[in-house]
């Protein structure tokens, strides 16, 4: 296992933390056990879902894909264009926006140096939909998972009240990507040169890569039917996965699969949050959101999560904002959850995945210019929020 970096002792810190407000009483035992209990179910997903990734990653899953969408892009850059958003847009919804920054990117990265494609296009297609294409169901994101318990929605009803809005979001990205990074005077090159086909020459190679994406497939076919039992569904898969590489691979089986920092960032923001808002945040919050129930409340709910993702982080800014809507609210808290989703692409520590995507780009030699980075995201963000909550309240 790798030393812990600055990062993981922020979220060691952030753990601690939160002990220590239980240790101390400034949340009481009670309301910490029943946050705990609350987010179980959803740690059990976390893990099994970025376990079945990693592995199908070393399967080779996503470079198999990556590489056949390339060649079947011809060389032309709006086919590629086109493929990758619906690669990237597709391993967000139904594999959650962390596998998209963990492990689409650095493959995407791989695969433009292998074929001489632009770099940067392709970061910031990753970078940005893996946060603007969150939206459509609940494994999508951590953050869908607990608004869709919140308001008691199923997999099926969630996605039939949030696919316009996914559908707005993804086309203002599109819009925003070919504008100022894919279109020919910013990439600076005219067509690609498709890379060979990957060639999968040994037996456990092809077996591997066979059953590990069919363990994929699975639990995609199964979301629809598992309802609040998606933890299960996804623990099955990587289960198949992991049993898979006991018997063909298993060196490939190391404790670093299991996501310890996102779980513990996770249970340290599910104990701080909450205190804080015994001591104050609540107050602030309600008077961010306010308490119209209409279309006006849902977009200063959107807006505020927004500003407070780019200002924290998305997972406290949704926590936060949720605890002061009532359940009744829906439109409300799932404007809440728009922007909390489609809004932390301003600064680099808005989301985790976009402090992740950032760190394969920083790893590969590649830099984004910040300023663009920022003006760009916030252009996004304001049209995307507009169009995507329009989208919410047009089709209530």
């Amino acid at each position: 296992m790798s030393k812990p970096s600055r990062l993981d002792w922020i979220r060691i810190g952030l753990l601690v933390a939160g002990l220590l407000c239980v240790l101390t009483g400034l949340l009481p035992a009670q309301e910490a056990e029943d946050n705990i209990l609350r987010i179980g179910p959803l740690l059990l997903f976390l893990a099994s879902v970025m376990v079945l990734a990693n592995l199908a990653r070393q399967a080779q899953v996503f470079d198999v894909i990556a590489t056949r969408i390339a060649i079947a892009g011809r060389g032309h850059y709006l086919a590629l264009f086109l493929l990758c958003v619906v690669f990237a847009s597709a391993t967000t919804i139904v594999l959650n926006l962390d596998t998209t920054a963990v492990l689409l990117t650095p493959v995407l990265l791989a695969l433009a140096a292998r074929a001489g494609i632009a770099a940067v296009p392709l970061a910031m297609t990753t970078i940005w939909l893996a946060n603007t294409a969150s939206l459509l169901l609940p494994v999508s994101n951590l953050t869908n998972l607990l608004a869709a318990n919140r308001i008691a929605l199923q997999a099926s009803a969630f996605a039939s009240r949030m696919w316009v809005p996914q559908v707005a979001s993804i086309a203002a990205t599109m819009l925003f990507l070919w504008v100022f990074y894919w279109r020919r005077g910013r990439r600076g090159a005219v067509r690609y040169e498709p890379p060979p086909p990957m060639v999968l020459s040994e037996p456990g190679q092809r077996a591997l890569f066979g059953i590990t994406g069919a363990a994929c497939l699975l639990f995609v076919a199964a979301i629809p039917f598992v309802h609040d039992q998606i933890g299960l569904a996804a623990g099955a898969a990587a289960l198949v996965a992991v049993l898979a590489f006991a018997f063909l691979q298993p060196r490939g089986l190391k404790l670093s699969l299991v996501p310890w920092q996102l779980l513990i960032l996770v249970t340290g923001l599910f104990l701080v949050v909450p205190t804080l808002s015994r001591y104050g945040l609540a107050e602030v919050m309600t008077a961010l959101i306010g308490t119209d129930p209409g279309p006006a409340g849902a977009y200063r709910a959107a807006a505020a999560g927004a500003g407070l993702s780019n200002l924290l982080n998305n997972l406290p800014a949704y926590a936060a904002g949720e605890a002061v809507i009532p359940v009744g609210n829906r439109d409300t808290l799932l404007a809440l959850l728009i922007g909390t989703n489609v809004g932390p692409i301003v600064t680099p520590w808005a989301s985790l995945a976009t402090l992740l995507c950032l760190e394969s780009c920083r790893q590969h030699g590649l830099r984004i210019s910040l300023r663009t980075f920022v003006l760009t995201g916030l252009g996004l963000a304001v049209v995307g929020l507009v169009a995507s909550v329009g989208a919410l309240l047009y089709t209530a």
